[in-house]
């Protein structure tokens, strides 16, 4: 890989100045420059920092995911459980340059790094690492081991990372505790400052002795503030606090990561996975299923008040929950097709007889945010979509997207009858009560799923498809075949949430653009394939104003809601928790986070009254 060697000397030059901006030194980067905490900050607000440490934490895994067979997250092998990588609160094992503030849309500060230095045009970044930062054997964390992380990365991990790593041309550790990074100047340069420091970062030591390509459950080395210990394969994986880690009174971690213990469980049903939690087998779930939600939730641990139950607020995008059409198979090519697809879901007879009125429908990638497209383009996002008009379909310039609509009877008639006519449009027409096209093939679908519960959800689909002359089906696949035939693409129609950031950008890339669409392993399993789309994640990418950034992705929530990518599903604005009465927390949430695992404590005498009243039934 190419490398941009520059002295130390040059690439100081300069930087005096005190925003978070271009050219600047700073103890923190955001998106647009804006930092809400001060570079004396002792704590995040949302911290209770006298927070006790002990105890121990055990949860039902969050992931769409029924087992895990790998600790190494890294690769597009293998699956890996909870609490290695990046998903909040990040990684707890592994240390990154800079940490998440989850009351700031987009902000990070300094962890391994102490301070940031950014080109005015944001080409380049440097990052002055703390000689203090250790790994969990006591030898320093250096420059070479993040220049190792990204280099290793790109030539031998997920496909995931060189797609969204694709604009950085050159890394270099200037000397054994600064790190530069240099950017395509024509590429993501709002975001990959950001990007680069987040990643957890890897022994270069450890690796040179150790395979990175395996599939594994062997320990490797790590620097965060916990460690791995027990791990039973497909089961449970517990994270051990260290009490001597390096970090532990840095701002960024101060009252956080309070557990002695965190224990991570697996099953394979959810049915009995609720069942462990109101015995006892474990001490939080996040509820996904509405029925069992407003139903299931009984005995006397609930009755004498040992588990609790409440939403929390998410002020998230909603997410892009969906059935996704595999749009790379020919007989999903028409997106006159797709809409059909559409117009079959029943979404108000499914909210109501399935899922207890507990959901909204999604009609947007970016719903609950400011992000969503509305009414007829106008403004910055019509100039965005302007230069494409010959391309686009009419609809993209009138109203924006609504999902059909039905009356929750079940009666699903005239959008039936709408969906037939589509279909007929297409070239599709019934044969013998079969739904052929003009070269005599049956329009065949597959639903790919892991697991029995959403089963539920997807049989009066089918029904409805069948009256079509759709001849649908559900498959039922253990969780790794499922996730190898989702990064090969090798499906029909599946489920899948793809959570949104407060600020999008490169993550973008990965989920809808042409390129992400031919490389393996990415998230764009929908095969979204369009200039156009191209064109807005750019735009989104390249925004320097958040109104800039704001009508760039109402433009691509436009483009990809009427191309009919997928059907859209639903969402609820909440967290949705049960646990049992042993933790307290800190009296503010932080708004873009659950802040549990990072934030909540073991509260002794909670416990010990839970204990109490356990023994005296």
């Amino acid at each position: 890989m190419r490398r941009i060697i520059l002295s130390a000397a040059a690439a100081l030059f300069g930087l005096a100045a005190t925003t978070a901006w271009a050219g600047t030194v700073s103890h923190g980067l955001s998106a647009f420059g804006d930092l809400k905490y001060d570079a004396d900050f002792t704590h995040f607000d949302y911290v209770n920092p006298e927070a006790p440490k002990g105890g121990t934490f055990s949860t039902l895994s969050r992931q769409a995911k029924t087992s895990f067979d790998s600790i190494n997250p890294f690769i597009m092998e293998g699956e890996a459980p909870e609490g290695i990588g990046r998903r909040e609160p990040g990684s707890l094992v592994y240390d990154s340059l800079m940490a998440r503030a989850y009351d700031e849309p987009d902000a990070v500060y300094g962890q391994v790094a102490e301070k940031v230095e950014l080109a005015e045009d944001r080409s380049w970044v440097i990052f002055h690492m703390r000689k203090e930062a250790r790994w969990h054997d006591g030898t320093p964390i250096t420059a070479h081991d993040v220049v190792f992380t990204h280099d290793i990365k790109m030539e031998k991990g997920h496909p995931r990372y060189a797609l969204v790593m694709k604009d950085v041309i050159g890394v270099e550790a200037l000397d054994d505790h600064t790190v530069r990074y240099s950017f395509n100047p024509k590429g993501a340069l709002r975001d990959l400052a950001l990007a680069v420091s987040t990643l957890p970062i890897l022994s270069k030591a450890y690796y040179q002795e150790h395979d990175f390509t395996r599939v594994t459950l062997d320990p490797p080395l790590t620097s965060g503030p916990y460690t791995f210990g027990k791990i039973v394969p497909g089961q449970s994986i517990t994270y051990d606090r260290v009490d001597d880690y390096w970090g532990k009174d840095l701002p960024v971690n101060v009252g956080r990561y309070n557990f002695d213990h965190i224990r991570i469980e697996y099953f394979r049903e959810r049915a009995i996975a609720l069942e462990a939690f109101l015995a006892g087998g474990y001490a939080l779930r996040e509820e996904f299923t509405s029925k069992m939600w407003a139903t299931a939730y009984k005995g006397p641990a609930v009755e004498q008040g040992l588990i609790k139950r409440e939403l929390t607020e998410d002020n998230r995008p909603a997410g892009a929950q969906a059935f996704y059409i595999n749009t790379r198979r020919a007989k999903f090519a028409d997106p006159r097709v797709r809409q059909a697809l559409d117009l079959a879901f029943d979404y108000e007879w499914t909210n109501k007889a399935i899922f207890y009125g507990a959901y909204l429908r999604m009609g947007s990638v970016f719903d609950n945010s400011p992000m969503m497209a509305t009414g007829k383009p106008e403004g910055k996002e019509l100039a965005l979509l302007e230069p494409f008009r010959d391309q686009l379909t009419d609809d993209i310039f009138g109203e924006a997207y609504k999902p059909p609509v039905n009356d929750g009877t079940g009666n699903n008639r005239a959008n039936l009858r709408e969906a037939a006519m589509l279909l007929r449009e297409a070239g599709w027409s019934i044969k013998d009560g079969v739904l052929q096209n003009a070269a005599g093939e049956a329009m065949d679908i597959e639903f790919l799923a892991f697991g029995e519960t959403f089963i539920r959800v997807v049989n009066p689909y089918i029904e409805n498809l069948k009256r079509l002359g759709i001849n649908a089906a559900a498959r039922i696949v253990d969780s790794a075949q499922y996730q190898r035939r989702l990064e090969e693409f090798d499906f029909d129609i599946t489920t899948r949430r793809y959570v949104m950031r407060q600020t999008p950008g490169i993550d973008q890339r990965n989920m809808w653009h042409s390129q992400a669409a031919a490389t393996d392993g990415s998230f764009n399993i929908a095969g979204v394939s369009n200039p156009a789309v191209d064109a807005m994640i750019g735009n989104i990418i390249s925004a320097t104003t958040r109104e800039d950034h704001i009508a760039a992705a109402k433009a691509l929530d436009r483009l990809l809601m009427h191309g009919h990518y997928f059907v859209p599903q639903w969402y609820k604005g909440s967290h949705t928790l049960a646990y049992w009465d042993r933790f307290s927390r800190p009296a503010i949430k932080p708004k873009y986070a659950r802040g549990i695992l990072d934030l909540w404590w073991w509260d002794a005498e909670k416990s010990a009254a839970v204990d109490a009243a356990r023994a005296a039934r």
